[in-house]
Order: C-alpha cells, then sequence, then structure tokens
C-alpha cells in the first residue's frame, strides 16, 4: 500500500521525477516515434519459384531488422542458410528445407529471430562436427515454432544461447544405433530455454541438456529414442513438467545436477536389461512429484543422491519400483502408491539412511484398529528374494515359486538379511487418488 492508500499503482512520489524533468517526457515521446516509424517501415519479403526473390538466402540477406520472409510452398535445397538478422522467417504450408543428406539446413545466430512453419529434412552427418535440421549458435530470443523435422541427424542443437523457445515441433529421425543418431534437442551451455509441446522420437537421446541452467520443459513427447527419452547433465535449476517419456531403450537418465523440479510427469514401458523409467545419479536438492511409472523395468534407480522430496507418485506394474543404491541419503519417500509392482523397494546395503513413511503399499498384510486410516504395524517393503536377485541375478529363475515365497515369509518374521530399519512406519490402509 502507498502513501495515496492504492496498492496497485505507485505513488505519485515514485514517479514525480518523470513528471517534473520535461526532457524524460521528450524521451518517452521520442522513443514511442521511432517505433511507429520502425514498425511502418516494417515490410514482408516474398520467396518463390514463381517469385522474383527464388531462394530463402536471398530473402534474408534483402530483409532488415523487424522485417517478415514469407517463404511459399516448394522444395528449397540451399546449402546451410544463414539467419544474423532479427526478422521472422515464415513458411506457408510447410515449404521443404532439404538437406540432401550432405548440409547443415539452417544455422541461427541472431537475437529476436522466429523460424515458423517449415519442413527440415535429410540434414547431413559429419563425424568432425554435429550437424542438423535447425543449430542456433550464441543466440538471444530466437523462436521456433511449428516445424517438421524429418530424417534428420540433430534435430535442434542449441549452444551458448539463452531465452530461446522450441514449440510445437515434430522431430522424427530413423536412428539404429547410438553412433550413427545425433539427439533430437541437443542444448549444450545454454540458460532460460523453453522446450515445449514437441513430439520426437527416433534419435538417439530424445533431448539432451549439458550446462543447462533456469529452463523448462513442459509437454513434450519423447517416444522410441535409441537410447535415452531425456539425459541431462550438470543442469541445475531445471523444471519437468507434463512430458511423456515412452517406451524408450534405456529409459531416461539425470546425472551430477542439483535443484531439478519434476511434476505430473509419465514415465511408461521403458523395458530391457538397462533400462529405467529414470536413473538419478548424483541428484541433490529436488523435488520429484505427482509423477506416473508404469510397466518399466525399474521405475526409479537412485545412486549417490541426497535431499530428494518424492511424493504424490504412482509406482504401477513395474519389474522394480524403486532402486535405492547404500550410497543415497536424506531422501523422503511420502504419500506415493505402489501397486502391482514385482518388487517394490531394492537396496544393495543394510545401512538406512532414507525415509519411507506413509506410502501406500498394495503388498501391505497389517491391519488398522483405531482406523485412522495408516496400519498398526510398519511395512517392510524390501524382500528377501529381491536381496538375493541383486546380487544373482540368475536367481530370477526362481520367481513365483514355492520356495520363494516361504523364504519371504520366514524373513518377515525373523529377519537377518533385509534391511531392518527400511520400513514405513505409517503405511497407508487405502490408495492414494493421485
Amino acid at each position: 500500500m502507498n502513501e495515496e492508500g492504492n496498492a496497485c499503482f505507485p505513488a505519485k512520489k515514485q514517479i514525480g521525477m518523470n513528471i517534473k524533468h520535461p526532457f524524460a517526457i521528450v524521451n518517452i515521446a521520442f522513443l514511442l516515434l521511432l517505433l511507429t516509424i520502425l514498425s511502418a517501415d516494417a515490410k514482408t519479403i516474398t520467396v518463390g519459384k514463381s517469385r522474383s526473390v527464388k531462394t530463402i538466402q536471398k530473402g534474408i540477406d534483402m530483409a532488415n531488422t523487424g522485417d517478415t520472409v514469407l517463404v511459399y510452398p516448394g522444395i528449397y535445397k540451399e546449402r546451410n542458410i544463414l539467419l544474423q538478422k532479427s526478422i521472422v522467417l515464415k513458411g506457408i504450408n510447410h515449404p521443404v528445407l532439404d538437406g540432401e543428406n550432405k548440409y547443415e539446413i539452417l544455422s541461427v545466430k541472431t537475437k529476436n529471430a522466429t523460424i515458423d512453419g517449415f519442413r527440415l529434412q535429410h540434414s547431413g552427418r559429419s563425424e568432425m562436427r554435429d550437424m542438423g535440421a535447425l543449430n542456433i549458435y550464441d543466440s538471444y530470443r530466437v523462436t521456433a515454432i511449428n516445424n517438421i523435422l524429418d530424417d534428420t541427424n540433430f534435430g535442434f542443437y542449441i549452444q551458448n544461447s539463452r531465452s530461446c523457445t522450441i514449440k510445437d515441433n515434430s522431430i522424427t529421425a530413423y536412428g539404429k544405433n547410438e553412433v550413427q543418431s545425433g539427439n533430437g534437442i541437443n542444448a549444450w551451455r545454454s540458460d532460460s530455454l523453453l522446450i515445449i509441446g514437441n513430439t520426437i522420437k527416433g534419435h538417439r537421446d530424445g533431448l539432451y541438456f549439458e550446462f543447462v541452467t533456469n529452463s523448462l520443459v513442459w509437454r513434450n513427447i519423447s517416444t522410441r529414442n535409441v537410447r535415452y527419452g531425456i539425459h541431462f547433465m550438470f543442469s541445475h535449476h531445471d523444471t519437468y513438467i507434463g512430458n511423456v517419456f515412452e517406451d524408450n531403450d534405456s529409459g531416461v537418465a539425470v546425472m551430477y545436477t542439483n535443484h531439478i523440479y519434476m511434476y505430473n510427469n509419465h514415465f511408461l514401458n521403458n523395458w530391457g536389461d538397462a533400462a529405467y523409467g529414470i536413473l538419478l545419479k548424483d541428484i541433490t536438492d529436488s523435488d520429484i512429484s505427482g509423477n506416473h511409472f508404469t510397466k518399466n523395468t525399474v521405475a526409479i534407480h537412485m545412486e549417490g543422491c541426497s535431499r530428494i522430496n518424492l511424493y504424490k507418485n504412482a509406482f504401477y506394474d513395474n519389474g522394480w519400483a524403486v532402486k535405492i543404491q547404500a550410497s543415497c541419503d536424506n531422501n523422503d519417500f511420502t504419500r506415493n502408491n505402489f501397486t502391482g509392482n514385482t518388487f517394490d523397494i531394492g537396496t544393495n546395503g543394510s545401512l538406512v539412511l532414507n525415509t519411507f513413511n506413509g506410502n501406500y503399499w498394495d503388498k501391505y498384510e497389517g491391519y488398522d484398529l483405531n482406523r485412522d486410516r495408516t496400519g498398526d504395524v510398519a511395512y517392510h517393503p524390501v524382500s528377501m528374494y529381491s536381496m538375493i536377485i541383486d546380487s544373482n541375478p540368475a536367481a530370477l529363475v526362481l520367481f513365483r515359486s514355492l520356495i520363494v515365497s516361504l523364504l519371504d515369509e520366514s524373513e518377515k518374521i525373523l529377519p537377518g538379511v533385509t534391511p531392518e530399519e527400511l520400513r514405513d512406519t505409517r503405511p497407508l490402509m487405502k490408495r492414494l487418488l493421485l
């Protein structure tokens, strides 16, 4: 509240300098006039096979700041188009930019530019440099929206850039192995990126971040990639919301990072002997909430992780819901659902430095005599058989055999192998609605 009693507007005393000094008013008027002149001077340059400007590069070269280069339908085979101006490059009905399997298709080195509505296909490949469809270097506020990328090495390659937006693009490759494939969206040493609403499949990694900070990854679908749906390292203070990572060869990997926030994502059908819903390695001070882990070999695998809050997540029909190594500490699991998993929790040590409280476990057989909706007896989610498998994978052939059932029941009565302190002292009697 200011001295005038109005919380919505600054006090007159605060803006008095602008009122008292005529030069301030003149400067504002001059800026408004300049903006009006610049807007009036902005023009549209049309490019097409039947028009006077026949190549996209020539249209860009003719443009000035604030102009629009409008590209008509057709196939444009131009070697490495270079955009170094603050303009809008817009396609009508997705004109085709073809790299002929030889060239980088479009390179951007500018600020305040937009690339909208193109089909970029058949980029070149090189062992010496990271060639792709649309490469953004040392740029600021570049937006790429509504583009179709097909049969490219790297889709979007972003390097040393800030405040760029990659939104509503379709990015498809046909990679057979890691060596001959690039990443769908590859970002290196960048900040404040917005990666929103893209569909990515068939690349090495759907999204790859390294040294990328303060960025948002929202509503993307990353499927059937050769390695990871998303892979990021040394990328702090990033947020991942509402994404789908499905049927990727190795799932998702998050490494050497702090302060990550993962909310309402889906990790689905990531099967394989080295596949995870998500691999967390050396992650600290983070939140993981509202996510759904369904039908993964291991929903979450944790190594060297500290101070992570995992709450209101759903683990359904996985091999292992959580594998947490003895190197992890001060992680808190609360109000999660564990339903239909072969094993709920796996670990490789007896020392317990993490907490599991107030979760729902469908294997819990306890009772609630005081009807406070929590079990009166603690639940031990680590089975003896899961620990045997962890050290002797061949023992998996005994799964669902009578001897395994006898081992687990005897361990419940006289625990000797499983970590006694790894338990949920307040297990929920009913599944949470997440």
